[in-house]
């Protein structure tokens, strides 16, 4: 067996044996706490997520979270790749946005969550807190990747005389894509967190974070953890996603 093959299988084996015993310890907690209001078991909660998947409300609140998570992700990532490129060029501005990207790494969601409630209708928070807490991560990364960008290269591009799209497109592209990645994958987990629980504050209509909310006022631990495992579920399959466009652009731009 080619071993490649025979490491991914081992890493499958292990990953699926990892996640029978959190579901073994799961099911134990369950059986020794003896009530589903308190710890619903493993199987009531799966039962309530095929429950919750044959009702429209369901399907209406995953797309209502998904284009909220979205749009602010999107915005963050190009804002954020905008202020790096100007921070690369001005020292001056990469100075005085600074302080204002260690603030907002710094404050907790909900302090933002709630100042943005002054401001900002329900409906739209969790845009913009998802927006604010990613902003930062993709600034930085990015940053990070211009800065370390070969200066022998750039010189060697000077010399030549090549254009900046060329530049952008065969030495920057290249260099700055894996820390951009990076910062996308570790953006993207707290563009979920950060919005779900704006939408527990802010409790916009067809949202997850409505229904989080409403499982826990009626104590309805089944489907607090069903949300729960929805929200996990989808939030690595939206991370994916988005890393897999972003990979095969970064690609297609290779081959130009």
């Amino acid at each position: 067996m080619n071993p490649d093959k025979e490491n991914k299988s081992r890493d499958k084996i292990t990953k699926i044996a990892a996640v029978s015993f959190w579901i073994l310890l799961w099911q134990s907690a369950s059986m020794a706490v003896g009530e589903e209001i308190l710890l619903a078991s493993p199987a009531k909660v799966l039962g309530t997520i095929v429950e919750l998947s044959g009702q429209p409300y369901f399907w209406s609140s995953i797309s209502g979270s998904l284009i909220r998570m979205t749009a602010g992700f999107v915005m963050a990532c190009s804002l954020g790749m905008i202020l790096s490129v100007i921070s690369y060029k001005s020292s001056i501005i990469r100075i005085m946005l600074e302080p204002f990207m260690q603030a907002v790494k710094s404050i907790p969601v909900a302090s933002f969550v709630i100042l943005a409630l002054v401001w900002i209708r329900t409906e739209n928070l969790s845009v913009f807190i998802s927006f604010l807490m990613v902003l930062p991560i993709i600034y930085t990364n990015t940053l990070s990747g211009l800065v370390a960008t070969d200066r022998e290269l750039l010189e060697m591009a000077k010399i030549f005389r090549i254009s900046r799209l060329k530049k952008a497109l065969y030495i920057y592209s290249p260099l700055v894509m894996p820390f951009f990645l990076s910062g996308a994958s570790i953006g993207i987990a707290f563009c979920w967190k950060s919005g779900i629980a704006a939408e527990v504050i802010g409790l916009p209509g067809n949202s997850i974070g409505e229904n989080l909310y409403r499982s826990k006022i009626l104590l309805d631990t089944a489907g607090l953890f069903a949300w729960t495992i929805t929200m996990i579920i989808i939030s690595v399959i939206y991370e994916k996603t988005i890393i897999g466009i972003i990979k095969a652009v970064s690609r297609k731009i290779e081959r130009i």
